[in-house]
């Protein structure tokens, strides 16, 4: 069996908005950027342009160069994650298809462990939201 990781989009995301937060607008460049997580510039292209569209940062055409469009202590953890949608329709777990019917265990496994991951999921992300960009920041220094 394999298990799906959680996707690394949003640890380069806050990897790449922390980079933005620390540094000049200038030295923001997709390539500086990708040189900071050790990854393809496409993929960083890629998070900037989600995050972009969650409203989170500004990228300056041709020169290159970002910079955030909302202060680091008006950003949490949680507007990052859902900016570059980690999780499908909204459910961070996810249950296996085509349970055995005629086994009490198969018939009733989504119904009795539902509620456990969404409250799981509810904590998560309530946790997320109580961390903003400049709270991690601080840390860098």
């Amino acid at each position: 069996m394999i298990l799906k990781q959680i996707s690394t989009r949003f640890s380069i995301a806050v990897h790449t908005l922390s980079l933005i937060a620390v540094s000049s607008s200038e030295d923001c460049t997709g390539d500086y950027i990708a040189g900071s997580v050790n990854t393809n510039p496409v993929i960083i292209r890629r998070i900037m342009g989600l995050l972009k569209k969650a409203g989170l940062v500004e990228v300056r055409p041709g020169v290159g160069g970002a910079s955030l469009l909302k202060t680091p202590e008006d950003i949490t953890l949680l507007d990052i994650y859902r900016a570059v949608h980690v999780i499908e329709d909204n459910q961070l777990f996810r249950f296996h298809e085509d349970p055995n019917e005629g086994c009490p265990v198969g018939r009733n496994i989504e119904s009795v462990l539902q509620s456990e991951l969404s409250e799981a999921q509810s904590a998560m992300e309530h946790r997320l939201s109580q961390t903003t960009l400049s709270q991690l920041t601080e840390k860098f220094k």
